[in-house]
């Protein structure tokens, strides 16, 4: 997968995270996934599935394009 791409994924994951002001752990909880594997996310050690990015954007109150674009 683009190295780019996956880091701004990340980015926005973050971002949005962040103005919701929910820690990685409570972000981890409402999703089903340890904390670590949404800091791996946030900075792009790792890539993910498409329902997972449903899921996160679900948790995060917008929409799946918001954390892909």
């Amino acid at each position: 997968m683009n190295k780019d791409f996956v880091l701004k994924v990340g980015s926005n994951i973050k971002k949005h995270r962040e103005k919701k002001n929910l820690s990685q752990f409570e972000l981890a909880v409402e999703i089903g996934v340890t904390p670590g594997a949404i800091g791996n996310l946030e900075v792009a050690k790792n890539d993910t599935s498409l329902s997972r990015i449903f899921d996160i954007a679900k948790a995060l109150d917008v929409e799946p394009y918001e954390l892909l674009k």
